[in-house]
């Protein structure tokens, strides 16, 4: 098993978590922490060209679960018209985002 690991950054308005390791059932809940956390502030503090970015080229494995807490985080920031974008998604979650149809709703960048 490859453990979680999270770091953060913040650049001219744009809030960036870079994920890498596993993220399963068992990983889920620190990412969304951070997550919630960076959306709470990305609200407090709106800026224009404001976005929080998850960068993924990192990740070994993600199951439904770590989906989940993109499409969560993907629905929470729609809500609060922040951009959310997935970035560096290595081929086999872009396969996996592809067979869920997740692919239409999550903002992917290379």
């Amino acid at each position: 098993m490859d453990p979680l690991h999270l770091t953060t950054s913040r650049h001219e308005g744009t809030l960036t978590v870079t994920v890498s390791g596993e993220l399963d059932i068992a990983t889920t809940e620190p990412l969304r922490a951070v997550l919630m956390e960076m959306l709470d502030e990305a609200r407090a503090e709106p800026e224009p060209d404001a976005a929080v970015v998850v960068e993924v080229s990192g990740l070994s494995f993600v199951d439904a679960a770590g989906l989940g807490v993109l499409v969560h985080a993907h629905n929470r920031a729609s809500g609060q018209r922040t951009p959310l974008l997935v970035a560096g998604v290595p081929p086999s979650m872009q396969r996996l985002l592809k067979i869920t149809g997740l692919d239409a709703h999550l903002v992917t960048v290379a």
